[in-house]
């Protein structure tokens, strides 16, 4: 699998490198679906300049970066786009990897329920064969890879490829099993942007069973993983923090990173749900409805871990999901991450209802949304509404197909 995997990686190279020399990257990386004012380069190049001025980057109301993020292009801005592209294939490879672990546990573990007679017959079309699986972590890495959406934040140089990176390597250390690898990137990725902290759950839960722990509250063996696990988690989170504390010897950053993502001020058009309705909405009533639309995102946690608690990759897929629908400042990028993992369950597409139908919604709204962009700011023929019901319609596709997915993985689960 080496071979096709390398022909996958200099086709999406060559992609990028092409599209880094056209005119289109200019116009990709102004477009609002790809860039927002959290992951925008040119944001981080205003960080930059401030930083080679002597002035923090945090005392305008512009760059919203990490520290760590803004000293790894004071040393790299040269090689801007060669990170990029490296940061991409990283990610894929990791995936690549992560899935190709994962398919062995699973048929290992199918082998065994089928030797033990536990399938029913009607769920027969359901199991993989070897043969499907050894193509799924190829299938993963090419999803990713040439997706058109990862291709785009990779041209408009969104730091949102760099968070999909560290994400991917939580993963695959997840799935490998280790435990301090995991918490490490999970920390990484926390720091970075906040929302991946819903994935502590689905990790835990997978690197319990991996252990062969049960996991019941009354065990006491679960809760001393629990709390190495947590402790590892919160080591690395205060760790990393500080780090970014004595490269700036100053606390700014949390506000502008952190309360920048909790109180939504830039309410920029993206194709999340945040910016239309604050937009509209009296100022006295918006803080109550920001918290509301926050919890929003980490409300799902605990009902899935109940739910999906034999199923901890299921888990963080539907988390991964759920993160890039209901963040405040979403861009393609974040949903190019988790449409890598739908060769996992290809096996499930049969059973879905309406997908060809809920596939064309997403394609079709992808291409509108520059469409209504240019008729509400260019031509003045249309207005927020549109381009706001576009968005509407595409967070529902999404929903939608993990919902779907969801109640097939559970019916396949009853049979």
């Amino acid at each position: 699998m080496a071979a096709p995997l390398v022909l996958v990686v200099l086709a999406a190279v060559t992609v990028r490198a092409a599209l880094y020399r056209s005119s289109l990257a200019v116009f990709i990386a102004e477009r609002v679906e790809v860039a927002s004012p959290l992951n925008a380069w040119k944001r981080v190049v205003e960080g930059l300049a401030l930083l080679d001025l002597g002035v923090s980057p945090y005392s305008g109301a512009i760059f919203h970066e990490t520290p760590l993020i803004i000293y790894l292009f004071h040393f790299l801005i040269e090689y801007a786009e060669l990170v990029f592209m490296i940061t991409d294939v990283l990610t894929a490879v990791a995936l690549y990897l992560a899935i190709q672990d994962f398919n062995k546990v699973v048929f290992k573990k199918q082998k065994l329920l089928i030797e033990l007679d536990k399938y029913a017959p009607d769920v027969a079309e359901l199991i993989q064969t070897p043969m499907e699986m050894h193509y799924i972590p190829l299938k993963v890495a090419l999803f990713y890879l040439l997706n058109p959406y990862t291709v785009m934040s990779c041209v408009a140089k969104s730091t949102c490829a760099i968070n999909n990176s560290v994400i991917a390597f939580f993963i695959l250390a997840t799935i490998k099993g280790s435990a301090f690898l995991s918490a490490v990137f999970l920390a990484l990725a926390t720091y970075q942007s906040l929302y991946p902290l819903t994935l502590f759950a689905p990790a835990l839960l997978y690197l319990l069973q991996r252990q062969f722990i049960p996991i019941k509250l009354k065990s006491k063996s679960f809760w001393l993983y629990t709390m190495q696990y947590t402790s590892l988690y919160l080591c690395s989170l205060v760790v990393i923090i500080c780090l970014s504390f004595f490269l700036l010897n100053s606390w700014d950053f949390i506000p502008s990173v952190y309360g920048f993502i909790l109180s939504v001020p830039d309410l920029t058009p993206n194709i999340g749900l945040f910016w239309y309705f604050f937009a509209e909405m009296f100022e006295h009533f918006s803080l109550f409805f920001v918290c509301v639309f926050q919890i929003n995102v980490f409300f799902y946690t605990i009902p899935l871990a109940i739910k999906l608690k034999e199923h901890p990759m299921f888990f963080m897929f539907v988390q991964l999901a759920i993160i890039s629908i209901f963040k405040s400042y979403p861009t393609v990028g974040d949903i190019a991450l988790y449409m890598a993992f739908l060769p996992v369950w290809s096996h499930l597409y049969r059973f879905l209802r309406n997908i060809f139908i809920l596939s064309c919604v997403l394609i079709f709204c992808s291409f509108l949304f520059p469409v209504l962009w240019h008729l509400w700011i260019y031509a003045g023929s249309a207005n927020s509404n549109f381009y706001y019901a576009i968005t509407l319609t595409f967070n529902i596709g999404q929903v939608s197909r993990v919902r779907q997915m969801k109640e097939n993985r559970d019916s396949a689960k009853r049979g």
